[in-house]
């Protein structure tokens, strides 16, 4: 058997970029995977890739900053499988700007996505993983929760309140045998990545990405399904001893960049 076998998982953000990859990466180790997103063709691009490849998926789309929508869709998932397994809270926005430059409209929409998204989640999923005898919990996080990042005011308040949320929860669950962690990624080449270059240093692009890579000591940016492979490890039973753990996935940048 796979090791993630029977096991019925969630992936929000599922239609591209890290959640695409940890959405194949749940699915080849045997898991049923459910791709919640509001890009419909990128979920459904999704699901017929782990289709294509023999694998179970399925996309619903969903509004994670709606709290009923969230409850309603997450409802259903548990109503057609009969439990719950696996939740990696991975949907996200980004966010430029310092505290003057951030507007209250720029700071209500990260936080709406990046904080209250994560808890609608997790409250919806919480109470079927209880009745499914327990779970995982994996946040998406970040090192600008960790450290100074310039510009990124609203972006670093949401990332913190994540790893708050994940200690409150692995701490809070633990005797219902529901683990919770956090990931905590430096810059990761996805495509978002790349409409930032193009949009912001048009022409530029190859230069600027070279000088983005260079700010890991490691020298290059993260690949979307090493954060898959990380994922799919603190899901498994072998990491069953695990819980109210952030791991640093940053090619030395919290720790080397002095």
């Amino acid at each position: 058997m796979s090791e993630l076998e029977n096991k019925i998982a969630i992936v929000t953000g599922g239609g591209s970029g890290i959640g695409k990859a940890t959405a194949e990466a749940l699915a080849a180790k045997g898991a049923t995977v459910y791709i919640l997103d509001v890009q419909p063709e990128q979920g459904q691009e999704t699901e017929t890739i782990i289709k294509n490849n023999g694998h179970q998926s399925r996309f619903l789309a969903a509004d994670v900053t709606n709290h009923q929508e969230t409850q309603s869709v997450i409802e259903q998932i548990f109503s057609d499988s009969g439990r719950l397994d696996i939740l990696v809270n991975n949907a996200g926005i980004a966010h430029i700007g310092t505290i003057e430059t951030t507007s209250e409209t720029d700071f209500d929409k990260v936080y709406q996505v990046n904080v209250k998204g994560m808890y609608n989640c997790m409250h919806a999923c919480i109470p079927y993983m209880k009745k499914s005898g327990g779970g995982v919990i994996i946040n998406m996080a970040s090192i600008a929760a960790s450290v100074g990042l310039p510009d990124r005011f609203a972006y670093s308040m949401s990332k913190g309140a994540v790893v708050s949320m994940t200690y409150s929860v692995a701490r809070d669950y633990i005797n219902d045998n529901i683990r919770c962690n956090a990931i905590s990624p430096a810059r990761v080449h996805t495509a978002l990545v790349d409409g930032y270059l193009k949009n912001n240093y048009p022409g530029q692009e190859k230069e600027m990405f070279e000088k983005l890579s260079k700010t890991q000591p490691i020298g290059r940016m993260g690949k979307p399904e090493e954060v898959a492979a990380l994922i799919s490890y603190l899901c498994s039973d072998e990491a069953a001893f695990i819980t109210g753990s952030v791991y640093p996935l940053d090619g030395g940048f919290v720790t080397l960049n002095t």
